[in-house]
């Protein structure tokens, strides 16, 4: 569906017509305001035309950028799970147990309190739309961290291992409320559909809808006619990347008119925002993430998604609330992070705290009244390892005010290096020796955190049974976290850090292939089907393995049995005794080559 022009026009007057001359956020609140939190995915600052793009088309996001307060040096993890883990508990994403986006490292500690349980706990409901990111297992699931209304995919994306198989963007299965339900459409309608729903439904009671779009993130696929406007201009890297962000402009638009339309948008605060720097908005010179951009616009930044430099991780944060004095817009400059949403909502919401929480973020309600006081000195650092345990300065930026210090060795002054092209650090030795006592003051702080471990529970009536995936083992080595490295027998293995809830028998089927696909071990896959709309060639044929034996170790036991290749799992049941321990599987293939067991389903049978 193209987009409509007079609905646009109509979300413009609707903001503009709603002016209010109280330059600063109201201290008291007559009625609890709604907040509704759109986070997209893998969307950089360059890629919205507010901000610069001459290419894209972003109207209704530009429009909400002319009526919020922006913060234009706000950042962010320079990937996904670390982000929503900050955004989600006010802390760094270190303190939370999240380090990366595979390798076991994206799950939440069980222990974090999260905006929703706290947004609950003070009378709102609570409802996510898309992609959650923080684990997909007791007790890391969104319904176990406090949302009322879950309808998720899986993973860190539509098709990554744990998603259900063949899911495409289109017609998919997804998890609602723990089931899986058929849907019909596009991802992203469908998220934002089922938000107006749930908004629907609880009108005149608060809510709280986190609106997580999995949309722009890989692989690249829309219908045609959002991506044909960009296609076969030189300038612009990926046209299908583009017409995923043109949709979630339309239906940002389509949102706008249905609070009005509910009349309750005068007392929700809207909040846009992304959860790292651009995926493919631009082709890069020199280092895949960290270079310079040669194609595409970037605002200016170096380096893109998953980089330590400032495209990496300074992404776009606007928020709007007309009852709250909210809605002219305005450029906050101050230093920013994800970590400062939480205690900002707390305080716009007037949400009282059930638990003494300590946050490494703080309110920028201050910042929007225009009183910069406590934000000039700060200090942050952001950075994404890919590893499974952090290591100190790897891939780590520290910021102040316009200084970045990179890896704890290049210094940039962005005032008059914003590309970050020069390193400085030998003529200012003041300020990094400064620096670096500072890092090393907060890594000395934040690395006992590290000894907690996030472990998934068996044999837990609230799962019971679960499935473990490879996505989440833990491994030296990129684990298999897409469904292309299922389909081609990617050679790897690793654990994982499983806690027995009790003491009994438990079952353990080991799959090459997700249940629902009903495949032998050695059975190869069929082609994925054409989508719909779209020109793009999705097929990818899934090869058969020659697996000849199982294995399968915990608790000091072993176990192993021959293969005959037609089953569709192999079962072992093992007693097992109350407490923590590493799960570990193996196939082998008939040239002796190891693989780990891609998918484990778990079940407490007596």
């Amino acid at each position: 569906m193209k987009l409509n022009t007079n609905r646009t026009a109509i979300f413009s007057l609707a903001l503009f017509a709603s002016g209010c001359s109280n330059p600063k956020v109201q201290n008291e609140i007559k009625q609890k305001p709604n907040v509704i939190m759109i986070m997209v995915d893998d969307v950089g600052y360059g890629d919205i035309a507010a901000h610069g793009n001459p290419w894209i088309k972003t109207p209704n996001i530009d429009q909400l950028h002319r009526v919020s307060a922006r913060f234009t040096d706000y950042h962010v993890s320079p990937t996904c799970a670390p982000t929503r883990a900050s955004i989600m508990t006010g802390h760094h994403n270190y303190r939370t147990g999240v380090f990366f986006t595979i390798k076991g490292r994206s799950l939440i500690l069980e222990k974090e309190t999260t905006m929703p349980q706290i947004f609950k706990e003070n009378g709102y409901n609570t409802a996510i739309f898309g992609k959650w990111h923080l684990g997909d297992n007791y007790p890391f699931r969104p319904e176990d961290k406090g949302f009322d209304e879950v309808l998720v995919h899986n993973g860190g994306g539509i098709g990554q291992t744990m998603d259900y198989w063949d899911n495409d963007y289109f017609d998919d299965k997804y998890l609602h409320n723990g089931k899986l339900e058929q849907f019909q459409g596009y991802c992203n309608d469908v998220w934002f559909e089922n938000a107006k729903k749930f908004i629907s439904d609880k009108k005149g009671e608060p809510f709280f809808c986190y609106l997580s779009t999995n949309v722009a993130h890989s692989p690249y696929w829309v219908a045609d006619n959002y991506s044909n406007p960009y296609k076969g201009n030189d300038s612009i890297p990926n046209a299908a990347f583009y017409g995923m962000i043109a949709n979630i402009d339309e239906n940002l638009g389509k949102l706008v008119d249905f609070l009005e339309e509910q009349e309750i948008m005068d007392n929700t605060i809207l909040i846009f925002t992304a959860d790292n720097g651009s995926a493919a908005g631009n082709k890069l010179e020199g280092d895949r993430l960290d270079g310079f951009v040669a194609k595409g616009f970037n605002d200016g930044m170096r380096g893109v998604k998953a980089s330590m430099y400032e495209g990496g991780h300074r992404v776009p944060f606007y928020i709007h609330w007309k009852n709250g004095g909210i809605d002219l817009g305005k450029d906050i400059n101050e230093l920013t992070a994800h970590y400062d949403v939480l205690p900002t909502l707390i305080d716009m919401c007037k949400l009282e705290l059930k638990q003494d929480l300590k946050f490494d973020g703080q309110s920028m309600v201050p910042l929007m009244n225009g009183e910069p006081n406590g934000f000039a000195d700060r200090t942050i650092f952001v950075n994404t390892q890919f590893s499974t345990d952090p290591v100190p300065w790897k891939r780590t930026a520290l910021m102040h005010q316009n200084w970045r210090l990179v890896e704890g060795t290049e210094l940039y002054d962005l005032d008059t290096d914003p590309e970050q092209r020069t390193n400085v650090a030998e003529q200012h030795p003041e300020l990094m020796k400064k620096f670096l006592a500072e890092y090393d003051a907060w890594w000395a702080e934040i690395s006992p955190t590290f000894d907690e471990k996030p472990f998934f529970i068996i044999g837990h009536e609230a799962e019971n049974p679960t499935t473990l995936y490879c996505h989440d083992w833990h491994s030296e080595e990129f684990t298999p976290w897409q469904q292309n490295h299922i389909r081609t027998g990617m050679v790897n293995n690793g654990f994982w850090r499983v806690r027995v809830s009790e003491s009994g028998t438990y079952s353990f089927k080991l799959r090459r292939w997700p249940k629902e696909t009903g495949l032998a071990l050695n059975a190869e896959a069929a082609v994925r089907p054409a989508l719909p709309g779209t020109s793009v060639d999705a097929s990818k044929f899934g090869k058969a393995l020659t697996i000849q034996k199982a294995r399968i170790q915990l608790q000091d036991i072993e176990q192993a049995k021959t293969v005959e290749g037609n089953e569709q799992y192999i079962e072992f049941t093992i007693p097992l005794k109350k407490g923590e321990t590493h799960l570990q599987t193996w196939f082998t293939l008939a040239d002796g080559t190891e693989i780990g067991a891609y998918y484990a389903e778990v079940e407490k049978v007596m």
